[in-house]
């Protein structure tokens, strides 16, 4: 059991954290930007450290001055609570590193997750069934529309990297094929400043549930790599 977790986070998320922690007898150590000084869990905390300025990049997203507080109050542990460090596979490792235990998914098991390719390569290895689709990408437009002819319509095409939706377009048609990867590309050129460490300019296809209301009842998915011709992927 640790006697003293860190967490490593602000707001209502740091809050609920803190209360399990007292309600399990551990010891609860928070930190705060400037602007959270007089926050709800910075008050109900046994110890909490200032970070730094407002800006998260500052301050909860600064991996070394969370790690120093770690260091100074003692902490066994590291909670991230979820959003700001909570899916950083560096953090993770840095954590290790620190000698301080990570409450969460181990470095390894970000990096693997992190790509959806990836991550369908690691569920084949382990044998877990998954909806039809590729685990790698697929090397151009051809090759695309020869997949998912394969695997039937609809088909739904998902980017390799990162979350949100970001570049998933449905393809109801083989005549959408085209526009929808070429959509899905466009949505990659230029990621957003938030986006993980891991994302990158391509696009991956996922499945179409059954259940959908609105979509045919059949459970489908493609996949494609950074090509050089549409500089994306589809899997």
């Amino acid at each position: 059991m640790f006697k003293k977790i860190l967490i490593a986070n602000r707001g209502e998320i740091a809050v609920r954290v803190l209360r399990a922690c007292h309600e399990m007898g551990i010891a609860a150590v928070v930190v705060y930007s400037d602007v959270d000084r007089a926050a709800l869990h910075v008050r109900k905390a046994d110890e909490a450290y200032p970070i730094g300025a407002p800006a998260a990049a500052e301050s909860y997203l600064n991996i070394r001055k969370i790690l120093d507080v770690a260091e100074r109050s003692g902490a066994d542990a590291i909670h991230p609570g979820y959003g700001f460090l909570s899916e950083n596979a560096k953090f993770a490792q840095a954590c290790v590193d620190a000698g301080v235990k990570f409450i969460g998914p181990t470095a390894a098991a970000m990096e693997a997750m992190g790509s959806k390719t990836r991550a369908r390569q690691a569920m084949e290895k382990a044998g877990v069934p998954f909806v039809p689709g590729t685990s790698r990408g697929v090397e151009s437009f051809e090759e695309a529309e020869q997949v998912a002819a394969k695997i039937g319509y609809p088909v739904m095409l998902k980017a390799a990297a990162g979350g949100g939706g970001k570049g998933m377009r449905l393809v109801p048609a083989a005549e959408q094929l085209k526009s929808a990867l070429e959509a899905a590309r466009e949505s990659w050129k230029t990621p957003p400043p938030a986006a993980a460490p891991s994302a990158t300019t391509t696009t991956t296809a996922t499945s179409i549930s059954p259940s959908t209301a609105s979509m045919p009842s059949r459970s489908s998915s493609a996949a494609i790599p950074p090509s050089t011709a549409t500089g994306s992927k589809l899997s």
